[in-house]
């Protein structure tokens, strides 16, 4: 009597089901249950993995937003590294599982429970207390701020990116994310990062990179950041009504951000973002080092070292 559903992202998953209210108590132990790694399961889990990993390859902006990372924090870290596997064996996917999904730091949200005293006792009751495993830790990958370019002049198109070191506040993340929206750019913010990206014809490069450069470097009005606020709120209070996962993935960054959640208490967490709160945020951004991302035809895409110039 339930559905399923599940999203991951480079910082964590996240798993869960869609039931009636009274199946509560039944279905969330279920969160809990050990995988037994069947082969056939495993089989189509490697098959679509590298299904993605061969999309991934073919399409130009999935890899400006892989190499965005791997500029951002370098190839070789836990943060860099490509999102994409196409070839983990059964045992390396055991040994992860094993690592990193573990009840010891992991985030249980819940809607829709009429008693939550009662809820609670159930996880406590149902939900396994031995062996939960050790913390998982934070990945170990810090900001650095570097260059990463993928060639491929039969695209005949460049694409770029441009990224800074994000706030660690999601209200924050999200309307410095819209004060960067000015027609010329498009923004993105992500764990850890926030930036611009854009595309045009190789020729016209230089001016993409120039577009974006001023995209990100000037400080945003008050008219910008009024308007900026109110566009993150409505995205944030949308996503409220999207589905199953969008509201656990919004409760869950709500618990880790601030240790709890309310859908009044998010509306208030955009409310109370202020103009000088913005015009800090976006100093220490462009404080932090720029990171470049080049895709497809990019001979005439500046280097790094001369984009930073730009900014100090």
């Amino acid at each position: 009597g339930a559905t399923p559903f599940s999203s991951a992202g480079r910082r964590g998953a996240t798993v869960g089901f869609t039931a009636a209210r009274e199946n509560a108590a039944f279905i969330a132990p279920l969160l809990a249950t050990e995988c037994s790694f069947e082969k056939w399961d495993v089989k189509e889990a490697q098959q679509l993995a590298a299904a993605e990993a061969a999309e991934a390859t073919s399409n130009a902006q999935v890899s400006l937003s892989d190499q965005i990372y791997a500029a951002a924090f370098g190839a070789q870290s836990a943060m860099g590294r490509s999102y994409y596997t196409a070839g983990a064996s059964r045992a390396a996917i055991v040994a992860f599982y094993e690592r990193n999904y573990i009840l010891n730091g992991a985030v249980l949200a819940a809607t829709g429970i009429a008693d939550h005293e009662a809820f609670l006792r159930m996880v406590e009751e149902e939900f396994p207390s031995s062996a939960p495993g050790a913390a998982a830790s934070e990945g170990g990958a810090a900001y650095m701020g570097g260059e990463a370019r993928v060639a491929a002049p039969s695209t005949g198109y460049a694409h770029v990116a441009l990224a800074f070191e994000g706030p660690t506040s999601a209200p924050l993340m999200n309307v410095m994310k819209h004060c960067l929206n000015n027609g010329s750019a498009m923004p993105f913010g992500a764990p850890g990062i926030i930036g611009v990206y854009g595309g045009s014809e190789p020729s016209g490069a230089s001016s993409t990179v120039d577009a974006l450069s001023n995209a990100v470097g000037s400080a945003p009005s008050a008219d910008i950041v009024a308007q900026a606020k109110a566009a993150a709120k409505t995205e944030a209070l949308t996503a409220l009504d999207s589905g199953s996962q969008s509201l656990a993935d919004a409760m869950t960054a709500s618990v880790l951000d601030s240790s709890g959640f309310s859908a009044k208490a998010l509306a208030e967490s955009y409310d109370a973002i202020t103009a000088d709160e913005i015009a800090k945020a976006h100093a220490a951004m462009l404080k932090s080092k720029v990171s470049l991302a080049a895709v497809g035809d990019i001979t005439d895409v500046p280097y790094q070292a001369t984009i930073a110039s730009r900014f100090g």
